[in-house]
């Protein structure tokens, strides 16, 4: 192939066999339709090497894919007709972490989780924590704005982006920002790339705003004869002016899929609170005792704490494993994400549980409830034409009732290709010509991940 050649010569790593290629053919999104291979896969090890690739492919009208570790929900870095894949497990260095500036310069293949070891040995913290940290890519949750349970004390991936470096569709280089807390200088360029799903640019260096790490941390799970209840808890817990670094929702569908498939000690109620506090020990002293009094006084029928840090893990293992225990009910999962203010939460879960049982639908609910973002999880066999038709029914009824009750359609996986036909209910026609406009000043050709969103 000429054009594998073409990237060679530009001492580009290229992958092209079909069993080489196969593998990114996916991401986490469940396959619904035909499978399409990318043409080639892409690992550039540099910024000039991206730069590079853009060149080659506006040459030869080839689209470009994105990808960091594939865990995307929406299909946001699957491949479409006559693309090419950029993988960025080859600019994975932390180039720097800077304890006077609490600041981390990091490449876009970084993972997560590994970002956290590191500054945290420096005693800095990163908050964000998508539950696949342990894999996912700085450069895919920028490209996110990726949040997890940690949001409603310390905010998403976009409050932590000072800067990036990004390479246009035209092949050339901007900064979006400076590698300062403060700047007011022009438009907003960082966060308009935050969030935009590979759409606009291709993400190569971030500069990452750090904070001084939590001397320690207490978990605690609480649990509730009534969905009500535990609802009425977060207010409680809210309204006490405790200020938790999580509190998720988590129902008994939830608890007892987690208990048959990864077995860790949950009690089967209707609804478990899972609350972490965080900050010095004498500060986590007096907080849980007022978080303790709180949940008394909220009914909660069960509290237990972990121990120790093992616990602490067990517990948030579990947690973590609640998509992959979801996936071993049925062949599928379809793991959906919404988000309302917290008053309309508990009418949000309820229509879900309704609306399931109405189509006879399998669904375990779980959600980040300090911030409203209720995750369903869907288990499903995608063989069976009458579940998926009854499905889709469920489907359009949940993001038109987000949206209805004054929330929208996403708080943390994006739109990808999976919602963009939702998007128009979620966002006035002005805002969503100018996004489309956005789009066209940045990619006028149409080159970067060119079937999502729009």
């Amino acid at each position: 192939m000429k054009i594998v050649d073409e990237f060679k010569n530009a001492g580009i790593e290229v992958l092209y066999e079909k069993a080489d290629i196969f593998p990114y053919a996916f991401d986490t999104a469940p396959i619904k339709e035909e499978i399409i291979l990318p043409l080639l896969v892409l690992f550039p090890k540099s910024t000039k090497e991206v730069q590079e690739i853009v060149k080659i492919c506006n040459k030869n009208n080839l689209k470009i894919i994105s990808r960091g570790a594939g865990t995307c929900h929406t299909s946001g870095c699957k491949p479409t007709k006559n693309s090419v894949v950029i993988h960025f497990s080859k600019m994975n260095k932390i180039l720097e972490i800077n304890k006077e500036n609490l600041t981390a310069i990091v490449e876009s293949g970084v993972i997560v989780g590994q970002l956290q070891s590191e500054v945290g040995r420096f005693g800095l913290f990163f908050p964000p924590d998508p539950s696949n940290l342990k894999v996912s890519t700085i450069g895919g949750a920028i490209s996110l704005s990726s949040g997890g349970a940690r949001a409603f004390k310390y905010g998403t991936t976009k409050d932590y982006i000072l800067n990036l470096e990004v390479v246009l569709a035209d092949g050339s280089v901007i900064e979006t920002g400076k590698n300062v807390a403060k700047n007011v200088t022009g438009y907003n360029l960082t966060q308009l790339f935050v969030g935009s799903e590979g759409t606009l640019g291709i993400i190569t260096k971030a500069t990452l705003k750090l904070i001084p790490k939590p001397e320690t941390s207490l978990v605690t799970m609480a649990y509730f004869n009534s969905l009500e209840e535990a609802a009425q808890a977060v207010n409680n817990i809210i309204n006490s002016l405790l200020m938790p670094s999580t509190i998720d929702l988590i129902d008994k569908n939830t608890i007892e899929t987690i208990e048959r498939f990864n077995p860790s000690g949950w009690l089967s109620y209707e609804a478990m609170l899972l609350i972490e506090l965080d900050g010095n020990l004498n500060e986590i002293k007096t907080k849980n005792e007022k978080l303790k009094q709180v949940l008394n006084e909220s009914n909660a029928d069960k509290i237990v704490q972990a121990k120790d840090e093992k616990e602490s893990e067990k517990i948030w293992n579990a947690r973590r494993s609640a998509f992959a225990c979801t996936a071993k009910l049925k062949p599928n999962v379809v793991t959906e994400d919404v988000v309302v203010p917290r008053n309309y939460i508990v009418p949000l879960i309820n229509e879900i549980k309704k609306m399931c049982n109405e189509n006879q639908i399998t669904v375990c609910i779980m959600g980040h409830a300090g911030d409203g973002n209720i995750h369903p999880n869907f288990a499903l066999d995608f063989s069976d034409k009458d579940e998926m038709k009854r499905f889709k029914i469920v489907k359009d009824k949940l993001f038109k009732l987000a949206v209805q009750m004054e929330g929208t359609l996403s708080g943390e996986h994006g739109i990808g290709s999976e919602k963009k036909e939702y998007l128009d209910i979620a966002l006035n026609k002005t805002s969503y010509l100018y996004m489309k406009k956005i789009k066209e000043v940045f990619d006028k050709n149409n080159l970067l991940n060119p079937e999502l969103m729009f």
